[in-house]
């Protein structure tokens, strides 16, 4: 074996120490380097996604107004059929009234098929009693 007759030609292997040292100041850096890059992203997400919303909204306030426009006109159509004025708008409304019931019914009919979610509090109830008592419960064997 020959002995580095320059002192700069000595390598110096790293301390255990030294190298964990260096593995979570990378892993830290790498870490918040896609912290970082998950805001950039989102941001840009974020701001396409209220956009959309506000183009949505101006949609819903275009076709409510579509409507009310729609509701005057059929209410003119029924005065041009011979109908009084203040009878057509008055059939015109009992019309969106019952659609507003049909509505409303349907979503009370939907309303009620809601049902609490049986599987997940089921195997919750398992696992919380594996959990507690992991040798005498086993997961799925229905026991309380």
């Amino acid at each position: 074996m020959t002995v580095p007759t320059d002192p700069s030609d000595v390598r110096v292997d790293p301390t255990l120490g030294q190298l964990l040292a260096a593995a979570s100041r990378d892993m830290s850096l790498l870490v918040r380097s896609e912290i970082q890059l998950a805001k950039a992203e989102l941001r840009v997400d974020v701001r396409n996604g209220a956009k959309a919303g506000a183009m949505f909204a101006a949609a819903a306030f275009v076709a409510l107004l579509s409507v009310i426009l729609l509701s005057i006109t059929l209410a003119y159509v029924l005065v041009a059929i011979g109908l009084s004025t203040w009878l057509s708008f008055l059939i015109v409304t009992l019309l969106f009234l019952v659609i507003a019931g049909v509505l409303a019914w349907l979503g009370i009919r939907t309303v009620k098929r809601v049902r609490p979610p049986e599987r997940t509090i089921r195997t919750s109830k398992d696992t919380a009693r594996f959990l507690k008592h992991p040798r005498r419960a086993r997961v799925g064997d229905g026991r309380g």
